[in-house]
């Protein structure tokens, strides 16, 4: 029987068709992988491989990718649901949101040869990807990227520059960079001259750098330098120089994805939150009767779910082909502010209790906060909002 939560009140029963068979299958995962067993190789430094293979086994990698490829079928909604659980259940893996959009853009303008190679892979979880756009004097404006694949003259491309807050990379097998074709001097327009390309992370030329975060979660994130490094032309995706219209076809997905991974840990957050309302009794009976713990944890569960639903229409409207980026950039808005007040809500509720390591409390706030900022700052999303949807001129 699949794993039902609250959720599904509210979600249309035909995506709760499409997620409970997802929840199962994480719970199958969780049941031998713990948010103890994640902490631990965080502590460790390590990235919980044990994790990953579980997901293969459970068909859980292969989401989002058509069988002929070797995949488990499905689209965005169920890749969206499986970092929702996970997420959900304290064991968010990083690697995994940046697998499913990193590849999405290969399935939709990759040549059949190119998603057999970099995608069929990643299915049964013998590859991975990582992504790697952020550059340190650019941030979030894209069109000022500085890195650069030219031609190397023998029908390749060169390619040199530097990107930071990149995740993954010690994990991961292969990377998409993201870098300019044509410099952005030379475009006659500031979106041509992108090109999306693939490369092995061990590549001759490649070379990262840990970034101390101190955030608690065992993905870490690091500068990535590239030094005359070869990538042959087959390892374009798409058109050279027409990157940026295959762009959004992973950075709208990519904000579904840190959507669901929000919602899952602020659901993680307040169902640990209503548990110790109930059974913390220092007056003689459970401070959840109190309204001043009640109502924050209520309040939260409805813009849990609120933000739930908003993610769950992207994800259908990304499946059925229309364009998406309205529904994707609220979801993450929405997600990200509903998830650090259920945190905030969760730490008020257990007092100084949240701070310690055994409640596991005040951890989970950090990793959550960081979702107002990352994939990109809620601050660009209201730009996108104000620009694109309401018509006002440009920030």
């Amino acid at each position: 029987m699949a794993r039902r939560d609250s959720a599904t009140r509210v979600l249309p029963e035909e995506i709760n068709a499409l997620r409970d068979p997802v929840r199962e299958a994480v719970a199958g995962v969780t049941a031998k992988f713990s948010r103890e067993d994640w902490l631990a190789a965080t502590r460790d430094g390590r990235f919980p491989t044990e994790a990953w293979d579980l997901m293969a086994r459970q068909g859980l990698l292969g989401l989002g990718v058509p069988e002929e490829f070797g995949g488990s079928g499905g689209g965005l909604t169920e890749e969206v649901a499986a970092m929702e659980a996970m997420a959900e259940a304290g064991v968010p893996l990083v690697l995994f949101l940046l697998t499913v959009f990193a590849r999405t853009p290969i399935l939709l303008h990759g040549t059949p040869e190119q998603r057999q190679r970099f995608v069929a892979p990643t299915a049964d979880g013998g590859s991975s990807l990582c992504f790697a756009i952020t550059e340190p004097d650019a941030g979030t404006n894209s069109f000022a990227i500085s890195t650069t694949a030219v031609p190397d003259g023998s029908g390749g491309y060169l390619l040199n520059g530097q990107k930071i807050f990149i995740s993954g990379v010690d994990a991961a097998d292969r990377m998409m960079v993201v870098a300019r074709s044509t410099r952005l001097a030379d475009a006659p327009d500031r979106r041509h001259g992108f090109s999306l390309l693939v490369l092995d992370v061990n590549s001759p030329g490649v070379s990262f750098t840990p970034l101390d975060m101190g955030l608690v979660m065992p993905d870490r994130q690091f500068t990535v330098h590239f030094d005359n490094v070869q990538v042959p032309a087959e390892n374009i995706i798409g058109a050279p120089d027409d990157g940026f219209r295959y762009l959004f076809d992973a950075l709208n997905p990519e904000r579904m994805l840190a959507a669901a991974w929000a919602l899952g840990l602020g659901d993680y957050a307040l169902n640990k939150a209503v548990r110790y309302a109930r059974d913390r009794s220092p007056f003689g009976k459970p401070i959840g009767a109190y309204q001043a713990i009640q109502h924050p944890l209520a309040q939260a569960r409805t813009r849990l779910d609120a933000a739930r639903l908003m993610m769950y229409t992207a994800t259908r409207q990304f499946d059925a082909g229309m364009d998406a980026a309205y529904a994707a950039n609220a979801a993450k808005l929405l997600a990200s502010q509903a998830a650090v007040e259920a945190c905030d809500a969760a730490i008020q509720t257990h007092g100084g209790y949240a701070f310690t390591d055994e409640y596991d409390v005040s951890a989970i706030w950090g990793v959550t906060r960081l979702i107002k900022v990352v994939p990109v700052n809620n601050e660009v999303v209201l730009n996108h909002i104000g620009e694109h949807v309401l018509g006002l001129p440009r920030s």
